[in-house]
């Protein structure tokens, strides 16, 4: 198993002088995360899809085995809460297909107020082109049925697992040949305990084989601690047996690299 280990997004300000060296132009900052991290999950669309150009730039300033995941536009998923989905998820796919062979998952993430309604998600999964792998972060409870969890198998989508307060809030149901988890805030201030990062750890190995990629992505940015705890996460990986992709040193980090060069 390959868990590929990234931060949800790049350009947090926070994170100058720490990840980032103090005098690093913002504009160098995709590089700089490219070369300590192998993945990364783009919130951009989320907000406002980039252009397709904007992608592709992406793509030409990243080194070609840079992975990433696109979290699909709110316009779908909060505005038209997945009706209605089949202009949406063309125009999605078309922009981040930018990206290339390097864009491998797109992120739904669901509205907390949105009811199951497996009828609408199986008409948005059906949208995605053959060869799209799809993550769907559900937020309600309702969603926790046989009939969801079969329909995410039969369209070969996975589940995302996610964790809040360093607690699983979704089912850890395997969907897919390869996983997603998103690891969104510790219990207390930002950052997750080691113990807490050694129990994901150990919940991939024991659903995923060596050879089923799973992509994680920390979400808890402020201060850097997404950077810190995929140190500790990559360390958790090995020991449960399985190889995670490249992340910094500690000492890149929490900037003490950049301030002893």
């Amino acid at each position: 198993m390959a868990v590929l280990i990234g931060t949800s997004g790049w350009q947090y300000r926070d994170w100058r002088g720490r990840f980032y060296p103090q005098r690093l132009p913002q504009r160098l900052w995709l590089e700089h995360h490219a070369q300590h991290f192998a993945t990364v999950e783009s919130n951009a669309a989320f907000y406002r899809l980039p252009e397709r150009d904007t992608f592709a730039a992406w793509r030409e300033r990243t080194p070609p085995d840079y992975r990433w995941a696109v979290k699909a536009s709110r316009f779908l998923t909060h505005v038209k809460r997945l009706r209605e989905p089949e202009e949406p998820v063309a125009r999605l796919v078309q922009h981040a297909e930018g990206l290339g062979d390097r864009l491998d998952v797109v992120l739904l993430q669901l509205p907390p107020t949105l009811k199951a309604d497996a009828g609408l998600l199986r008409d948005c999964l059906a949208c995605f082109p053959p060869g799209v792998r799809v993550a769907v972060e559900p937020r309600h409870v309702t969603w926790e049925t046989d009939e969801v969890r079969a329909l995410l198998e039969r369209y070969g989508a996975a589940l995302c697992w996610a964790d809040r307060a360093e607690r699983p809030v979704t089912p850890l149901w395997r969907t897919a040949g390869w996983g997603y988890l998103r690891l969104h805030t510790g219990a207390e201030g930002w950052g997750y305990p080691p113990a807490v990062l050694e129990e994901w750890a150990q919940r991939m190995a024991a659903a995923y084989a060596d050879d089923e990629d799973v992509f994680v992505y920390l979400n808890n940015d402020p201060g850097g601690a997404a950077v810190v705890d995929a140190v500790a996460l990559a360390g958790a990986v090995r020991w449960a047996g399985r190889t995670p992709t490249r992340v910094p040193t500690p000492e890149e980090a929490t900037g003490a690299a950049w301030a002893a060069a």
